[in-house]
């Protein structure tokens, strides 16, 4: 029978969280600065279900927002690749939109959403769709002269050229874009939490500041960190079943992301 045995991945997060707690009570850190793990876990199991709720309130935003990012940058992206006018003009707006510090944007969301989901969910495709655009936009251009020549041999249309061929070939790098995407869906709606809310995770991050209560925020940062690696790894699985067929897949090492992160 063969042993069970726990993934190298948790083994090092059970090292870092060993680590912290080892530092902390060793170096005697004041808990108002740096809160041991145990009392991390303590304020987490004493108000589970408020816990709870603020996190799905967060997950729920960047699940919406990484959704949005992924229809809406695709399509972007097969855009720019279809026109050699939105190539200069909306590319272009894309870049300039991805320089601009997105902390800068958040107040006006607020003002022009307001202060429910809806700015939170905006400000997490502002910074996370230029990924998306940018991975894909490679993608779809980096099929072989021999493969458009195939298609159009075959009398495929540009619709069928895209579906068949373009897409298919594009599909590692859009994945490769959409896995940074997902980080950066859930920065975006932290931002916008800490601008204006009255839920979520950074809404609990900024009031526990200002009670100076250093364990609910490393609680809030915590429960973050788990959301946010959960969702890279659920992104993993789902690489690994789309593109069983990519290298990266057959060799077993990711492939790097080719995005520029954003700017927040």
């Amino acid at each position: 029978m063969r042993a069970f045995r726990l993934p190298t991945e948790l083994w090092t997060l059970a090292a870092l969280l060993a680590l912290w707690e080892a530092v902390v009570v060793v170096f005697r850190v004041p808990e108002i600065l740096v809160p041991s793990v145990r009392v991390v876990f303590d304020e987490i199991a004493s108000n589970p279900d408020f816990y709870l709720v603020q996190s799905m309130h967060t997950l729920s935003n960047t699940l919406a927002a990484f959704v949005l990012s992924v229809v809406f940058g695709v399509g972007m992206a097969i855009a720019i690749v279809s026109s050699r006018f939105l190539e200069k003009t909306l590319y272009t707006v894309l870049v300039a939109l991805n320089n601009v510090p997105k902390v800068a944007l958040a107040p006006l969301f607020v003002i022009w959403l307001g202060t429910g989901n809806a700015s939170k969910i905006a400000m997490g495709v502002m910074i996370s769709i230029f990924a998306i655009v940018i991975d894909a936009v490679l993608g779809l251009r980096s099929l072989t002269p021999d493969m458009i020549d195939l298609g159009r041999s075959m009398r495929g249309s540009g619709l069928k050229m895209l579906l068949k061929l373009r897409l298919p070939n594009a599909l590692p790098s859009i994945i490769a874009g959409m896995k940074v995407a997902m980080s950066l869906s859930l920065v975006g709606a932290i931002v916008g939490e800490f601008v204006a809310a009255q839920n979520g995770l950074g809404f609990v991050i900024l009031s526990a500041q200002g009670m100076f209560r250093t364990d609910r925020v490393f609680a809030a940062i915590l429960l973050l960190a788990a959301i946010g690696t959960t969702l890279y790894y659920l992104m993993e699985v789902l690489e690994r079943a789309l593109i069983p067929w990519h290298e990266s897949q057959r060799h077993g090492t990711a492939r790097a992301p080719a995005a520029v992160v954003p700017k927040a």
